[in-house]
């Protein structure tokens, strides 16, 4: 069996384990956030992995998209697939303005374009009075689908989730595979020589950089919709820093990496209390009954660990290993 067959396997067997997942007692809600934070670093990775440019701003896209929507829905009245619209277009708006301003340099500069004009985004969110400040916008009602789909009940909800994320994961297959993602690819391996092609680089990494936060800002817009508020803690920069790591974890460059990486980042904050609680009941050491106040601790030793022994990541390290070339084969 060749990598494309055992990958369609992968990700069939991981479609089907999502549609029963609630049936087979899994927290809706646990599971809609961890559906929304993989698409964020798989938008994420559209950008990183497969144009070169790296973002540290990318909070700008997921909260800035989660407060519009909140706003719409519940301030302006908005139905619920308006108020998602309005947050992946605001994201979008986000990126052009972002991205304008951050492929006219390179490398670290670029970075820190984007980490400065997130940081304005962050304050401004801070002293607007319709953001609700420090305590974010509560209270964002999900409403009801095109009308009819009552959005209450958290088993109708997940199956939304889902789809719109399943749909968002195939338009960004489907880029990468295009002869734009070919270019996209072309750009980050060597710039220089796609200029001489006579492509405009510019162009397209601007547009790369466009499709990335639309889909994070639609990745926040759901978000908000399954939680029903937005917080400060979605446009600061530590949600930029946990989609690095989210990536870098899962496999950078890798359509299945962000994935694995959004799973893993996400269960380590959710439950690595518990998983304290079990080890200090298994070996009577007390310490680790506190290992759920040091979240930050065990996911930057997770990422020391990932860096040095799986320079490719998860999925990367697997995939190498499928194909029984280090590098080799086609990344999925």
């Amino acid at each position: 069996m060749n990598l494309k067959k055992i990958s369609t396997v992968g990700y069939s067997l991981l479609f089907v384990g999502l549609l029963v997942a609630p049936m087979l007692g899994a927290y809706p809600v646990f599971v809609m956030k961890l559906l929304c934070f993989a698409l964020f670093a798989s938008a994420f990775n559209l950008l990183l992995g497969y144009t070169g440019m790296l973002s540290f701003g990318h909070a700008a896209f997921l909260g800035g998209a989660a407060y519009v929507a909140g706003q719409s829905i519940k301030v302006w009245g908005l139905t619920p697939e308006l108020g998602l619209l309005l947050g992946t277009l605001s994201g979008a708006v986000l990126g052009l303005i972002m991205g304008f301003f951050a492929i006219r340099r390179q490398g670290i500069y670029s970075t820190m374009i984007t980490l400065a004009l997130a940081q304005m985004l962050f304050f401004v969110c801070l002293q607007m009075p319709f953001t609700g400040g420090e305590d974010g916008l509560q209270g964002v009602p999900r409403g009801k689908l095109f009308g009819l789909v009552d959005l209450q009940s958290d088993l109708v909800m997940y199956y939304v989730v889902l789809v719109i994320v399943v749909a968002a994961f195939l338009l960004i297959v489907r880029t990468i595979n295009s002869p734009y993602g070919q270019v996209l690819k072309a750009i980050k391996e060597n710039e220089a020589r796609a200029t001489s092609l006579g492509y405009d680089t510019n162009r397209f990494k601007l547009l790369a950089f466009v499709l990335s936060a639309a889909l994070a800002g639609l990745a926040g817009s759901l978000k908000t919709l399954v939680l029903g508020f937005a917080t400060l803690s979605d446009v600061h920069w530590t949600a930029s820093g946990h989609v690095v790591l989210m990536t870098l974890v899962g496999g950078l460059g890798t359509l299945s990496g962000p994935l694995a990486g959004a799973a893993v980042v996400v269960l380590l904050e959710n439950k690595i209390g518990e998983f304290g609680h079990l080890l200090a009941s298994l070996t009577q050491i007390d310490w680790f009954n506190t290992l759920g106040e040091s979240v930050t601790i065990v996911t930057g030793l997770i990422f020391v660990v990932c860096v040095l022994a799986f320079r490719r990541g998860i999925m990367g390290e697997l995939i190498a290993w499928l194909t029984g070339l280090r590098g080799g084969g086609k990344k999925t």
